[in-house]
């Protein structure tokens, strides 16, 4: 059984809360087992959870789910950088999957609505990776 941790970062929390449960739902459907999942403020946030689940001997890979909307700065795209280097800094670092199950950034909040299936996707994603790895 692939054994998972699962970071949900709050902000645009009706989004993420569904994305959560999309994903603890794959989780179910694919025999997997989430041994946490650590809420953080926001996806700026998810590396250091990321990291602190990756470093236990009872993770196989970690999932993020999170969503950034568009503002009217570019204070998204700043977000969405910094969080996907961190992550892949943690994926490399500590040799564990983790999956970005983040939509954006440059969307609005129906286009996050739409898109909160990527929860289970990234999950998935974790799986596999695991799996194949």
């Amino acid at each position: 059984m692939v054994r998972l941790g699962l970071v949900v970062a709050e902000f645009n929390r009706d989004v993420t809360e569904e994305m959560e449960r999309k994903a603890l739902e794959a989780a179910d459907e694919l025999g997997a087992e989430v041994v946490e999942t650590t809420h953080v403020p926001g996806a700026y946030d998810a590396p250091l959870a990321a990291d602190r689940l990756a470093r236990r001997d009872d993770v196989d890979a970690v999932t993020v789910v999170g969503a950034i909307k568009s503002g009217d700065t570019d204070h998204d795209e700043v977000i969405g950088n910094a969080m996907a280097q961190g992550l892949t800094e943690v994926s490399l670092d500590r040799d564990t999957p983790v999956t970005l199950g983040v939509t954006g950034p440059g969307m609005s909040m129906d286009e996050a609505h739409a898109r909160t299936g990527y929860g289970a996707s990234a999950l998935e994603g974790a799986v596999d990776l695991v799996e194949e790895l």
